[in-house]
């Protein structure tokens, strides 16, 4: 049998991943990250949304249906961003979404432009496409900002877009006003697509930088879904919105209608529930904003006067911890799991000049101190 290169990934189980599953029942988990075991899974009234007998009837549309689409307009338009539900396109997941892109924009060969560090889910999703990834440097000094300089120099004949993830996963940043112009004029010089993951946008600890969704100079892809938005990870439903150029957009649309309709992958009922989960992920969002407004001071509080340094956490739900030189991300992985806490080595991200381990910061409070108290005590 001879199968797809494309699927050929090294499968073999990360020891130290291997070892805190094990270790799992008996240490504080300060890795997780899903929202449902965290005291956020939606109430029986939410649930109830999906109950709509409208989703009896079969009504496929390519894009999402026109109530939906209209949905998430004014979720836009709430938070002071126009958005015309004619340029929103439904998909199942924000990965699926991403897929859909690179599949739209680049030939197998073709490069898209990723920042570093990042989730690591990319690479994954390149592979199934057959693009190609490219890096480009985030650099931190007290705040991270873009390297331009190799972002610019990275920009090649095959490049056909740039991700931008703001606030990202895991540097907890966003970018800056100056650096969200910059990027859009550079797709817009270079004629490519500029993609911006905004799934974590609703989650600021600092003041927010504007969405894409109303770029005009290049054509751009704004994503999001339910999975933070409401934390609903297990409703399944992402989107896309689109802006720029008209007749870009315009070819785009068409374009992704015909992907869309090959796959059908959004329900109907998610869809008809749609507008009642949105309104309960914007009253959810401000218990969470103060929960991890909490966890993050909790954490600097902790570690003042230690020998591990805090990095800025501009929102999102991650904090990044530089910890002392005198092992690598692994070895500390494991001596804190033999101390108890279980944490994500920062090499999962990309992240380099560490050692970094990586937290979430949307554990439940109390549980959570006893985490970092934990860690505090293995330095």
């Amino acid at each position: 049998m001879k199968w797809s290169e494309r699927t050929a990934w090294d499968r073999t189980p990360n020891a130290t991943s291997a070892r805190a599953q094990a270790a799992r029942e008996n240490a504080i988990d300060l890795s997780e990250s899903n929202p449902t075991v965290l005291g956020f899974a939606p109430p029986a009234d939410v649930l109830d949304a999906f109950a709509d007998r409208a989703a009896a009837l079969y009504a496929p549309a390519p894009l999402g249906l026109p109530s939906a689409r209209a949905a998430i307009a004014l979720y836009y338009e709430r938070r002071g961003v126009p958005c015309d539900p004619a340029r929103v396109v439904l998909t199942a997941s924000t990965s699926e979404a991403y897929f859909l892109l690179f599949t739209l924009l680049a030939d197998p060969g073709d490069r898209v432009l990723v920042p570093a560090p990042s989730y690591p889910l990319f690479g994954y999703l390149a592979d199934v496409a057959g693009v190609v990834l490219a890096p480009y440097p985030l650099a931190y000094d007290g705040e991270w900002h873009t390297d331009f300089a190799a972002l610019e120099a990275a920009v090649d004949a095959r490049t056909r877009a740039i991700v931008v993830v703001t606030p990202n996963n895991p540097t907890a940043h966003y970018l800056k006003p100056a650096e969200h112009a910059r990027v859009a004029d550079l797709c817009s010089r270079s004629g490519i697509a500029l993609i911006a993951d905004e799934v974590f946008a609703d989650y600021p600890i600092e003041a927010a930088a504007p969405s894409f969704i109303a770029e005009s100079s290049a054509l751009t892809f704004v994503l999001s879904g339910l999975s933070k938005v409401a934390l609903l990870p297990q409703a399944k439903l992402g989107w896309c919105a689109v802006s720029g150029p008209g007749p870009l957009v315009g070819e785009a649309l068409a374009r992704l209608e015909v992907l869309c309709d090959t796959f059908l992958s959004v329900s109907g009922p998610v869809q008809h529930a749609l507008p009642s989960l949105l309104l309960h992920g914007e009253a959810l969002q401000p218990v969470v904003r103060a929960r991890l407004a909490e966890n993050l001071a909790a954490l600097k509080r902790t570690l003042t006067g230690s020998a591990a340094t805090v990095l800025r956490c501009e929102g999102g739900f991650t904090a990044l911890v530089r910890l002392p030189n005198i092992r690598d991300d692994d070895a500390w992985c494991e001596a804190l799991l033999s101390g108890g806490v279980i944490v994500q080595p920062g090499h999962f991200y990309d992240l380099s000049s560490g050692p970094f381990v990586v937290l979430s910061l949307l554990g439940e409070p109390e549980r959570f101190l006893a985490g970092v108290t934990k860690l505090r005590g293995c330095l």
